[in-house]
C-alpha cells in the first residue's frame, strides 16, 4: 500500500494569466481613443491637399472604416493575436511579414507626433483666445507651443511607459464618454446653425496644390485621368482611420462570446466614427468659410467650428473650451496607445527571435523592456522637432504606415482563403464558393481600392514615400542583422529571460492563501499536463458563465523526496509552454481562468487537496492515453476518500472529457 502522500507545501500561482475581459464598449473606447482622435486633424489636412471637396472623401474614407473593420473582424476571428505581423507572417512568410512590421512601426512612431502637435495646437488656440481676457498677451507662436507641449507630454507618457503603467480600458471609457458629450453638443449647436443660415454642399471639384501633386506635377496626362485625381484625394484623407490596428491588439481582452462582442464593438466604431469623424468634419465644412479653414483654422478645425457657431461670444468661447479640453485628452491617449502598441509589438517579434536581446533588457526596478520604449519616444521627440510643429507634413507621413498596414492585412487575408481551408467563425461577406473554398470577391475589391490608392500615394506624397521606404528599410534591416545574431548564439548562450510571453507568478506556502481570491459562487477544478491535450478545458470554456464561475486551472510539479521540504524550483520551460497555451485558450473564449502550479509526489492527491480546500461542484480532467478513463477516476477517488474531511462534504461531480465523449462520477 502507498504510503500517505505529503501536504502540498508551495503553490506558485501565475498572476499574469489570471485574464480579466473587458466589455464591448471598453473594447471600442481604447480603438476610438486612437481611431477617433483623428477628427482633429484630418479635415484640415484635406482642406491644404485638395481644397473645398474635402469633407466628401474624409466621409468616404470613414465609409471605407467599416468594410476594414469587418477585414479585422475576419482577422481577430482566425487568431486570438491577430495583428499585422502574425497574419502576414502565416499567409506570406517571415520576410514579409517583417516588412509589413517594419511599415507598421512607422505608423506608430507617428501617432504620437502627430496627436501631441494636433493637441498642442488646439490648447495654443484656445490660449489666444482665453488670455486676452484675464489681461494677458498671447504672444507664442502656435507651433512652436505645440512643440514643447508635444515634447513635454511624451516625456510624461514616455515615463509612465516605463513604470509599466499601461493604457486603461476604464480611462479610456471615461475619455470617450467626455468626448462624445462635447462632440453630441458641438454637433446640436452646429445643426441648429446650419437651420439659421442656410445649408449649402461643398464643392466636388478637386483643386490640388502643388506640393499634394507630388510627382505627378510631371505627368500631366495623369492629372486628366478623372479615378486617378479620386483615388490621388482618398490617399490624401485615408489617415483618418488610422488606429485600426489597435483592434487586432485589444481582442484578446474582449470578453466571451468573443466575436459577439467583437462584432458589437466594429459596429459602435464604425458609427461613432462615420458620426464624429465624418459628420463634424462635414458641418464644419458648411459652417467656415474656405480661406479661414485653409488658414486660421487648418491646424484646429473642431476647435473653429466652435468659433464660428451662432450665438454669443462667451458661448461660443466656452464651448471651445470644452472641445479643445476633450480633444486634448484623447489626442493625449493616443499619443500613449502609439508607445504601448509600439512596445507590444516589438516584444511580439522578439519573440520570435528578430530583435536581438539587448532590446528585451529587462529595467531594474520597474521590469519593463524600457530600451524599447526608450527608442520610440526618441524617434517620436526627434519627429515632433524636425517637423516643427506641422502638422499637415507629419499627416502626409502618417497616411504612409496606416495605408501600407492595411494592404498588407488585406492581401494576406485573401492569400489565407486560398491557402487554409480552416472553418472561420466569421468572413468578411460577398463570397464565391468553389469547393471547399470561399473566394473572397468583397475582399478583392477592398484590395483593388487600396492599391490604387498605394500607387497614387507613391506618386503623390513625395516626403512621405521617401521617409517611410527609408524608415521601414532602417528597421527591416535591424530585425535581419538581429535575427542572423541571435541564430549565431543559439546555441551558446544561456537564456537569463524567458523568450516567451512573461509570465509573472507569485508563490505561496499554502493553498489556502489563496481561497479568499475564489470568491465566486461556482467552483470548477481543470488539472492541466499535455499543451497538446486541452479538449477538457476547452469544453468548460464553451459552457462556464464567466460571471458567477471560477476556473482554476491546476497542474502538478511531481517533486520527490527532499525536494517537497524546500525550494522545488521555477517553473521549467514546458511549464510554461502549458501555461502559455492555457492562456491562449482562456483568450480565445474571453474567460477568466485561475491557473497555479503545485508542488506533489502525488498529481491525484494534489487534486483531491485543492478540489476540497477550494470547495469546487467539478472536477473536469483530460483522458489519459497511459492508463485511460476509468482508472484516472478510481485514483481520484481513492484520493478525495483520504482526504481528512471536515463537516458535511457535498458531492462533487469528477469528470474525464476527450473528443466526443465523456465519463462523469460522484464523489463524496
Amino acid at each position: 500500500m502507498n504510503p500517505q502522500p505529503s501536504r502540498l507545501k508551495q503553490v506558485l500561482v501565475l498572476s499574469t494569466a489570471m485574464l480579466s475581459f473587458i466589455s464591448f464598449w471598453k473594447a471600442a473606447s481604447v480603438v476610438l481613443c486612437d481611431m477617433g482622435s483623428s477628427a482633429f486633424y484630418a479635415g484640415g489636412i484635406a482642406m491644404n491637399a485638395f481644397g473645398p471637396a474635402f469633407p466628401w472623401y474624409v466621409l468616404a474614407v470613414m465609409v471605407f472604416s467599416g468594410l476594414m473593420l469587418m477585414v479585422y473582424v475576419e482577422s481577430c476571428a482566425m487568431f486570438v493575436r491577430g495583428g499585422v505581423y502574425r497574419v502576414v507572417n502565416e499567409a506570406m512568410g517571415h520576410s514579409m511579414a517583417k516588412v509589413s512590421v517594419s511599415a507598421l512601426m512607422f505608423d506608430y512612431v507617428l501617432t504620437g507626433p502627430i496627436s501631441s502637435i494636433s493637441a498642442g495646437l488646439y490648447v495654443s488656440s484656445l490660449l489666444y483666445n482665453l488670455l486676452p481676457a484675464a489681461g494677458i498677451h498671447w504672444q507664442v507662436p502656435p507651433k512652436l507651443f505645440a512643440v514643447i507641449f508635444a515634447v513635454a507630454v511624451t516625456l510624461y507618457f514616455w515615463r509612465e511607459n516605463i513604470k509599466g503603467v499601461e493604457e486603461s480600458s476604464d480611462k479610456n471609457l471615461k475619455i470617450m464618454i467626455f468626448v462624445s458629450v462635447a462632440g453630441a453638443l458641438l454637433m446640436v449647436w452646429a445643426l441648429l446653425t446650419v437651420y439659421l443660415r442656410g445649408f449649402r454642399l461643398p464643392p466636388l471639384e478637386l483643386r490640388f496644390t502643388r506640393e499634394a501633386l507630388g510627382w505627378v506635377e510631371h505627368f500631366p496626362w495623369l492629372q486628366t485621368i478623372g479615378l486617378a485625381g479620386v483615388f490621388m484625394a482618398f490617399g490624401h484623407s485615408v489617415l483618418a482611420i488610422g488606429g485600426l490596428e489597435t483592434l487586432a491588439q485589444v481582442y484578446r481582452e474582449v470578453e466571451d462570446p468573443k466575436i459577439k462582442n467583437l462584432k458589437k464593438a466594429a459596429a459602435l466604431i464604425f458609427v461613432f466614427s462615420l458620426v464624429f469623424t465624418g459628420g463634424l468634419t462635414f458641418l464644419a465644412s458648411a459652417i467656415i468659410p474656405g480661406d479661414l479653414i485653409a488658414g486660421k483654422y487648418a491646424d484646429n478645425l473642431l476647435s473653429g467650428l466652435a468659433l464660428e457657431l451662432a450665438g454669443p461670444y462667451w458661448a461660443r468661447l466656452a464651448l471651445q473650451s470644452f472641445v479643445v479640453v476633450s480633444g486634448s485628452l484623447m489626442l493625449v491617449g493616443a499619443l500613449n496607445t502609439s508607445l504601448v502598441g509600439a512596445n507590444g509589438v516589438l516584444n511580439r517579434v522578439a519573440e520570435d527571435g528578430i530583435l536581438h536581446d539587448w532590446f528585451r533588457h529587462l529595467h531594474g526596478k520597474y521590469g519593463t523592456t524600457y530600451r524599447m520604449i526608450n527608442m520610440v519616444a526618441l524617434i517620436q521627440i526627434a519627429v515632433i522637432i524636425l517637423s516643427r510643429g506641422d502638422i499637415y507634413l507629419i499627416g502626409e507621413a502618417y497616411a504612409f504606415g496606416v495605408l501600407w498596414s492595411l494592404t498588407f492585412k488585406t492581401l494576406s487575408l485573401i492569400i489565407l482563403r486560398f491557402r487554409d481551408d480552416m472553418p472561420r467563425d466569421w468572413m468578411f461577406p460577398f463570397n464565391l464558393k468553389i469547393g471547399k473554398t470561399y473566394v473572397p470577391i468583397g475582399m478583392c475589391v477592398v484590395m483593388v481600392v487600396l492599391a490604387c490608392t498605394v500607387l497614387m500615394n507613391l506618386l503623390t506624397k513625395r516626403v512621405a514615400t521617401v521617409s517611410g521606404i527609408a524608415f521601414t528599410a532602417v528597421f527591416f534591416s535591424v530585425f535581419q542583422i538581429s535575427e542572423g545574431l541571435n541564430r549565431k548564439k543559439a546555441r551558446l548562450y544561456v537564456e537569463e529571460e524567458d523568450p516567451e510571453e512573461k509570465l509573472n507568478t507569485r508563490r505561496e506556502a499554502d493553498i489556502g492563501a489563496i481561497l479568499p481570491e475564489l470568491n465566486k459562487p461556482r467552483k470548477i477544478l481543470v488539472p492541466v499536463r499535455n499543451p497538446n491535450n486541452l479538449v477538457h478545458l476547452k469544453s468548460v470554456l464553451e459552457t462556464a458563465d464567466d460571471e458567477s464561475t471560477d476556473i482554476i486551472v491546476l497542474a502538478a510539479k511531481i517533486a520527490k523526496g527532499m525536494q517537497l521540504e524546500g525550494e522545488s524550483g521555477d517553473i521549467t520551460s514546458d511549464e510554461k509552454d502549458l501555461f502559455s497555451s492555457v492562456v491562449l485558450l482562456a483568450e480565445k473564449y474571453g474567460k477568466t481562468v485561475r491557473p497555479m502550479l503545485v508542488f506533489s509526489n502525488d498529481p491525484f492527491y494534489s487534486m483531491a487537496q485543492v478540489g476540497q480546500a477550494a470547495g469546487v461542484d467539478e472536477i473536469v480532467m483530460g483522458v489519459s492515453g497511459a492508463v485511460g478513463a476509468e482508472v484516472q477516476l478510481e485514483r481520484l477517488a481513492m484520493a478525495w476518500g483520504m482526504q481528512e474531511k471536515s463537516g458535511s462534504v457535498r458531492p462533487v461531480t469528477a469528470k474525464v472529457v476527450w473528443e466526443g465523449r465523456q465519463l462523469s462520477y460522484k464523489l463524496s
